[in-house]
């Protein structure tokens, strides 16, 4: 059969498939070159989208050239001495002249070898990584790694969102390199990484892990450090030394591959043995200042956001630069520490004899469920439990990490840190629920400054602040201002006589000595806190009127409407009390508490200065009656030992304060140009002294006032405040009194001492319908 195509046909049917055979070469070439384009302009449409923020927020030109690292706003005490500053990240930065070529070499060697070759991003370094799937080494230069620790505050588990946060790093690494020399981008790198132990830059590392300088490293040393990079936990020196010295082996090997030392220097420095010599690092935050730091820092923002309200200019404080000038005196705030410590120190020995073999310890009155209940609320405040908790871990994981022995466990000492091994964070949650916390806080009277602040026993354990932050019950700290309610109101004077009987009724409120009958005259009842003379007072006045008279002497916290108020119910801060009080010592003029004088700029310009907000609550006569009234209370009353324990000679009004089952104690103490406040107490009030003898304020708070006075006075009037000082006594005061006609004080009869100098606490006040104040959880 003949083929059916013809010879015509056959040369047309392959001429076609030849050129469908072109078209589709040349399509799929142009569509490669589609592709590759398309590549190049996604990856640029990528990075532009990255530079300009469409990925998300990347730091400014003004972050890349101030970074936290070294610019901070400075906080000035009244004396002239740098207190503080406000830094992001507490580290002392060294130059790059200051690092030792080992140093600089270890990093070059293991970490990135080109450094000085590329301009942030070292792309064979990169596609070597992505095409190993890291199993060749990171992709990561030195500057890639500096743009994530500065910028990369939180890096994402998910693998997109991380993928764009490494977009964003790459071109920061890029404006990094614009803005910087290479030197300083090392230098920055060394002075920005987190070594742990609180060795937050190389100079730190240096005296935690080898107690030197950082230019004193030695070869072996130097390749330590360097090998934390990598994990500063898994390759710790201290926690790890077998591990470490693998790794600081690893990177001398790296070191003698790229020749940046001989192959005997590096077989020497790998025989040596791994020798640390721990150092632990007092900051400045951990200091009792530091909590004076914190309300000064909550206050300066508050007015941050007032100014950029008023003037559209914003201010950050911890790069900005300012200088913050404030009333606190280093002098007098080192007094107030060395006194708080003087007698925390017995306190806390007693309180932890008297606890031992205690099943229920270090509380009272409660049940072992509610116990362990204490012990799982605080355990939930930790950072590490809500940190777990952000990563998904469940209650059980998170229980036996708390409650697993661990190598090394850190306890708070007043002799330092201690370091106890096989000990579980639940113990130590345990242990620290034993320690007792204090508060002071003193100021002048005449202008408001606040001259020392005392929020707490260690910042870097118990970061709440019991002078403005803690709500405690006040007990019989209270008492004056119903006095000075039922003086201003009723015309009262010192001599004014009370009964003493108990009252009928629903509420029927207690004497601490039991003792009941006759009558008291004011500077009687105040000197030794009879309940009952308190309790009639507010029943004369009202309760609304006490309550005016707290919230006009600068008390805001809430105040129940209930006579109970009168034996000290209400929950106050001691910087409201130390406000309060102080106007007495004013004339009756309440001056606003103040803890700045003013705020100036990095040129030196004042864009802040501060006046004292100032009001008059009552006359010079009433308040020099409250004075006088205070006065008693250390002359013959529950303040008595700090003349006849402590021999303090000055004029001195004062009040003590003790509240249910012990679980606070106050003194208040005035003096004509100095007044201060102090608090007592654990952090949960089911945690206290059994005996009203050891755990009233007169006993847990005064001595505490006296040390500081005592050091005061020794100054020799350095502060201005002198033994020697008198209160201002309004002309003819005493004829206003008018005792003529009354019992007075200086007719007062011995047989009638209302009994032993112990104040009237909370559980001795209470009544049928009294209720003891809820626990409050202090975060």
């Amino acid at each position: 059969m003949k083929n059916s195509k013809s010879p015509k046909n056959s040369t047309a049917s392959k001429a076609k498939k030849k050129f469908n055979s072109y078209s589709l070469v040349k399509r799929i070439i142009i569509l490669i070159w589609v592709i590759f384009f398309a590549g190049i302009l996604g990856i640029f449409g990528i990075f532009w989208a990255a530079s300009n923020g469409l990925l998300g927020e990347i730091p400014n030109v003004r972050d890349l050239e101030n970074p936290d690292i070294y610019v901070a706003s400075e906080i000035i005490s009244s004396d002239g001495v740098l207190l503080d500053r406000f830094e992001a990240e507490r580290r002392t930065p060294v130059e790059y002249k200051d690092l030792p070529p080992y140093l600089v070499d270890a990093l070059l060697a293991k970490e990135d070898v080109r450094f000085f070759d590329h301009s942030g991003v070292d792309i064979k370094a990169a596609f070597r990584a992505i095409s190993s799937v890291g199993e060749s080494g990171g992709g990561s230069t030195i500057t890639q790694q500096l743009a994530k620790q500065l910028y990369t505050k939180d890096p994402s588990s998910n693998k997109i969102k991380r993928g764009i946060q490494k977009l964003k790093e790459w071109v920061t690494s890029v404006q990094l390199e614009k803005l910087y020399t290479k030197e300083e981008i090392i230098a920055m790198y060394f002075n920005k990484f987190d070594f742990i132990y609180g060795a937050k830059g190389i100079e730190s590392a240096a005296k935690v892990y080898f107690n030197k300088t950082t230019k004193d490293l030695n070869l072996d040393e130097a390749a330590t450090l360097v090998s934390m990079f990598q994990n500063p936990v898994a390759y710790n020196p201290i926690k790890y030394p077998e591990v470490s010295k693998k790794q600081r082996n690893l990177v001398l090997n790296q070191m003698m591959k790229y020749n940046k030392i001989s192959q005997a220097e590096g077989e020497a420095a790998k025989e040596e043995p791994l020798v640390t010599d721990r150092q632990d690092i007092m900051r400045h935050d951990d200091s009792h200042s530091a909590y004076f730091k914190s309300a000064l820092r909550k206050e300066i923002k508050d007015w941050m956001v007032d100014y950029e309200k008023e003037t559209g200019k914003s201010y950050n404080l911890e790069k900005d630069g300012l200088k913050i000038y404030v009333t606190l005196d280093s002098r007098l705030q080192a007094l107030a520490e060395a006194a708080v410590q003087k007698q925390l120190k017995v306190l806390q020995d007693q309180f932890f004899g008297e606890q031992r073999g205690r099943k229920l310890a270090p509380f009272y009155n409660v049940s072992a469920a509610k116990r362990e209940s204490i012990f799982k609320q605080a355990m939930r405040r930790t950072d590490l439990y809500k940190k777990m908790k952000e990563e998904g871990k469940s209650e059980e994981e998170i229980t036996k990490v708390f409650t697993t022995p661990r190598d090394s466990v850190q306890f708070f000492t007043w002799d330092g840190i201690k370091y106890k091994k096989g000990k579980t964070l639940m113990d130590s949650i345990e242990y620290h629920k034993h320690i007792l916390q204090a508060g002071l806080m003193s100021m002048d009277p005449k202008d408001g400054t606040i001259k020392a602040w005392v929020g707490g026993i260690d910042w870097n354990y118990f970061k709440f602040d019991h002078v403005k932050q803690a709500r405690r019950q006040v007990g019989s700290t209270f008492k004056p201002f119903v006095y000075a309610t039922a003086i201003n109101q009723l015309g009262l004077s010192p001599c004014y006589q009370v009964s003493n009987e108990r009252i009928p009724g629903n509420w029927s409120p207690r004497n601490a000595n039991g003792r009941y009958g006759g009558s008291q005259d004011l500077r009687t009842a105040l000197a030794y806190s009879t309940n009952i003379v308190a309790a009639r007072l507010i029943m004369q006045t009202g309760t609304q009127p006490v309550i005016q008279m707290a919230r006009d002497l600068g008390v805001e916290s809430p105040i129940i409407n209930d006579n109970t108020i009168a034996l000290g119910s209400a929950d106050l801060s001691l910087y409201e009390m130390v406000g309060a009080m102080s106007a007495f010592a004013n004339g009756g003029i309440y001056i606003k508490p103040q803890l700045i004088l003013r705020i100036e700029d990095k040129q030196g310009k004042v864009i802040k200065d501060y006046t004292p907000k100032t009001r008059e609550v009552v006359n010079e006569y009433v308040a020099y009656t409250m004075i006088d009234l205070m006065k008693g209370v250390v002359e013959r009353g529950s303040g008595s030992r700090l003349r006849n324990r402590y021999n303090l000679t000055a004029e001195i009004a004062g009040k003590t304060g003790t509240t249910n089952e012990n679980s606070d104690g106050w003194f208040m103490g005035l003096t004509p140009n100095l007044v201060t406040g102090v608090w007592v107490g654990a952090e949960d009030r089911f945690a206290h002294f059994e005996s009203t003898s050891t755990g009233q304020g007169a006993n847990t708070a005064l001595p505490i006032w006296a040390y500081y006075m005592q050091g005061v006075y020794k100054e020799g009037g350095k502060f201005g405040v002198t033994a020697s000082d008198k209160f201002d006594k309004p002309k003819d005061v005493e004829k206003r009194w008018d005792c003529s006609n009354s019992l007075g004080f200086h007719q007062y009869d011995e047989q009638n001492d209302p009994g032993p100098l112990i104040e009237g606490s909370g559980s001795e006040s209470v009544g049928e319908n009294y209720e003891i104040p809820k626990e409050t959880e202090e975060e």
